[in-house]
């Protein structure tokens, strides 16, 4: 049975080899994550004031996460480095998961925040809770691009 697309050809797409500088886009992309959470609270409190300044408490503790969760190499976490250090691996593991515990601990406070008090009540303006929501959001996942993008063979 003959076709009408029996003949046609895809165009070849020669891509460049991005593994030599996947440390440096990782770097590049968890930056600008990062950079585009703070404007966006940046926007929200000079557009819309904030009736709380508590709200800036969920970007500040997600701030403090994303260095908590990069403070750890992964050769820590597995054990592979020097048993030497308070607590060896134990004490990286433990580190590293209060890092993701308050990373998390930002995200449903800014969801708390976005939902107990701009979604429910009436308010006339929403943007200040999406903002914070968006906040925590993009440096979450700035922290994990730049925990898991980034390889450690180069160091």
């Amino acid at each position: 049975m003959s076709g009408c697309l029996d003949n046609a050809n895809c165009p070849e797409i020669n891509c460049p080899d991005l593994s030599e500088k996947r440390n440096q886009l990782a770097s590049i992309a968890a930056g600008a994550l990062f950079f585009i959470g703070w404007w966006f609270i940046i926007d929200a409190a000079a557009n819309t004031p904030l009736d709380k300044n508590a709200y800036h408490t969920c970007g500040v503790v997600s701030t403090i996460a994303l260095f908590m969760i990069n403070a750890v190499s992964n050769a820590q976490v597995r054990g592979d480095t020097f048993e030497g250090g308070c607590l060896g691996q134990t004490g990286a593991r433990i580190w590293l998961l209060l890092g993701f515990l308050l990373g998390f601990g930002g995200l449903i406070g800014a969801c708390w925040v976005l939902f107990g008090d701009y979604v429910t009540k009436d308010v006339p303006s929403t943007w200040p809770g999406v903002a914070v929501f968006l906040q925590n959001s993009f440096i979450f996942f700035s922290a994990l691009v730049f925990k898991f993008g980034r390889t450690e063979d180069d160091f």
